[in-house]
C-alpha cells in the first residue's frame, strides 16, 4: 500500500475545531496518509481536554482562582 503524503495544513482543523475538527480531518485523509489522519484525531482530543483539565479539575478539587480576601462585605455596612 502506498501511502500519499497530505499536507501539514490539515493539522488546522484540529487547531481551530478540536475533536470535530480532528474527526473530519481523520475520515477526510485516513485513506491517503494514515499516521497523519490518526495524529490529527489525537490533537483534536488533546486541544479539547485542556479546557476541561484547567477549568473543571481545580473546581472539583476545591481551588479557587481569584484569592478570597476576606467575608463578604455588605453594601450597607457603615465604619466607624
Amino acid at each position: 500500500m502506498q501511502v500519499k503524503r497530505r499536507s501539514s495544513f490539515w493539522f488546522l482543523l484540529p487547531i481551530v475545531f478540536n475533536v470535530v475538527g480532528g474527526i473530519i480531518a481523520f475520515f477526510v485523509i485516513r485513506e491517503d496518509d494514515p499516521r497523519k489522519a490518526r495524529n490529527c484525531l489525537y490533537l483534536g482530543i488533546i486541544l479539547a481536554a485542556i479546557p476541561i483539565l484547567l477549568i473543571v479539575v481545580p473546581i472539583l478539587v476545591g481551588i479557587t482562582l481569584i484569592p478570597h480576601a476576606g467575608p463578604p462585605v455588605s453594601p450597607n455596612t457603615h465604619y466607624v
